[in-house]
């Protein structure tokens, strides 16, 4: 079973006291600081997420820009580039006083390497957290980079406990707000809203071959090399095609593992990621941890149900024995994918589950549980 989660940490919105109709106006200018805009080619679910609440924030009316590194793409909402991939961290603050100048609330979005936003920003500040990166700066930088593991894990544990003692931080999860308590954020300060998902447009026609589907950026943490491995252990129990969507700088590498069946396709579109978990008898999430695992909402509009492992993020995502299965070892995710590939009946029931559960997850009440801690965190800032 999933993971016991406190009451405390498993509400989407603010406490009665908080509740939407008490709070004042919300901020009418806000600035979202965040590594990438979801342009570009190196985007994923944290971009997905910024750009959704910037989206659904200027349709109620709000002025929101993004700073951001690497490139900006036209948007309607006003997106400004503050240098490159790395450099723009050093340069986030001349570039907000430059080309901002000011707002009603400065977002920071904090994934790994931090802002430090509350330090130098003379206004209200709202960290929004996906997932804490405790674990995954050694599988990073290991070896002869260890150092620098160190030296990212306690920036991102001082920015998060010391720089934002003063700001409410958004988690995406449970399993994100947990993390957060964990190194000594106090729980009071901790807000749980969720990822949504679009509305599911006409859906394709599941795959009449066994087709398993693998969704993400090629990196470390993400560990498609472990799904290589045991996809040939499943290969011969089920046979099929076995194919990972995304890009990133792991591809050449897991290029070079992939064994027969397996075909890698890169970056696609929206409609033909779509297509494809239509078309998937299930999604494959190896992933050593994950915010909330996006995707895996995503397929489960589809009725495809996720084999996961029970990590944070996506012991949240997957409802083990409903939605899909959270295997706790590379044993029982390899049982648990013959298996699930064998029974057809098994797999429908599955996905009519995960497509009700999808229900509850929408973008616009995504939106307005953002804008509710927004309007909190300006009312309880002060200078």
């Amino acid at each position: 079973m999933p993971q016991h989660v406190p009451s405390s940490l498993r509400a989407t919105h603010p406490p009665a006291s908080q509740h939407p109709s008490a709070l004042p106006p919300p901020p009418r200018r806000i600035v979202f600081l965040a590594h990438r805009d979801l342009g570009n080619p190196a985007a994923g679910g944290s971009e997905l997420l910024v750009d959704r609440l910037a989206d659904g924030l200027t349709r109620l009316g709000h002025q929101v820009t993004l700073l951001c590194g690497g490139p900006a793409s036209y948007r309607d909402y006003r997106v400004v580039s503050a240098g490159g991939e790395l450099g723009h961290f050093l340069r986030a603050r001349s570039a907000f006083s430059r080309q901002v100048g000011d707002c009603d609330l400065l977002v920071e979005v904090c994934n790994g390497m931090p802002y430090f936003a509350p330090v130098w920003h003379r206004g209200p500040t709202l960290c929004l957290v996906n997932h804490v990166h405790t674990d995954l700066w050694k599988m990073r930088f290991g070896g002869p980079m260890a150092p620098a593991a160190r030296l990212g894990r306690r920036l991102e544990h001082w920015a998060l406990t010391g720089a934002q003692h003063r700001s409410l931080l958004v988690a995406v999860s449970p399993s994100t707000a947990q993390a957060l308590r964990g190194i000594g954020v106090e729980r009071d300060r901790i807000r749980v809203v969720h990822n949504g998902v679009e509305e599911p447009g006409p859906r394709a026609d599941r795959s009449p071959e066994p087709l398993f589907v693998a969704v993400g950026r090629l990196v470390e943490y993400k560990r498609i090399d472990l799904l290589l491995r045991l996809w040939e252990r499943v290969r011969p129990v089920t046979g099929g095609r076995l194919v990972i969507v995304g890009d990133g700088p792991e591809r050449e590498r897991l290029e070079q593992l992939a064994g027969p069946g397996v075909e890698f396709r890169g970056h696609v579109s929206e409609s033909e990621k779509h297509r494809l978990l239509c078309e998937a008898w299930m999604l494959m999430h190896p992933s050593a941890v994950e915010g909330w695992g996006l995707v895996v909402t995503e397929a489960a509009t589809r009725e495809t149900p996720t084999i996961a492992f029970d990590v944070p993020g996506l012991r949240d995502s997957v409802v083990d024995g409903e939605t899909g299965v959270l295997a706790r070892g590379e044993s029982s995710f390899a049982a648990a994918w013959c298996t699930l590939a064998l029974s057809g009946e098994r797999r429908e029931l599955m996905g009519k589950a995960a497509r009700e559960h999808a229900a509850r997850y929408r973008w616009d009440r995504t939106v307005r549980q953002f804008r509710a801690v927004a309007s909190e965190a300006v009312r309880s800032w002060a200078p």
